[in-house]
């Protein structure tokens, strides 16, 4: 199924903070707009480093740019297609904080 990213500007905003992470967030929509998925597994299969979080969290964790930033979004499987809702998105010491509070599985600012 085709995946629909929620919250594009997210994206868009963090990169115009960001400047270093501008052409890896565009790698990674361009990699998103050919991928096909039918269920979590498909994450992995576009993107080989992502961490799908346990716990029925419907989580999945991005490393953007080396892993130099992370992303966390939650997905959906609908119908007719994948709804990836962005739900944080910082540097990899900014994410190492949240993971030390545990909040990886409900943190959600956007």
């Amino acid at each position: 199924m085709r995946v629909h990213l929620v919250k594009r500007q997210t994206l868009d905003d963090f990169s115009n903070r960001n400047a270093r992470s501008k052409t890896s967030l565009d790698d990674w929509i361009e990699k998103l707009k050919l991928a096909d998925w039918e269920g979590p597994a498909d994450i992995k299969r576009t993107y080989n480093s992502a961490d799908l979080l346990g716990g029925n969290s419907n989580r999945v964790i991005f490393d953007i740019a080396g892993n130099n930033y992370r992303m966390i979004c939650k997905y959906f499987f609908g119908a007719k297609q994948v709804h990836l809702f962005v739900c944080w998105l910082g540097t990899h010491a900014e994410y190492d904080k949240i993971c030390n509070r545990g909040e990886q599985y409900t943190i959600n600012l956007y």
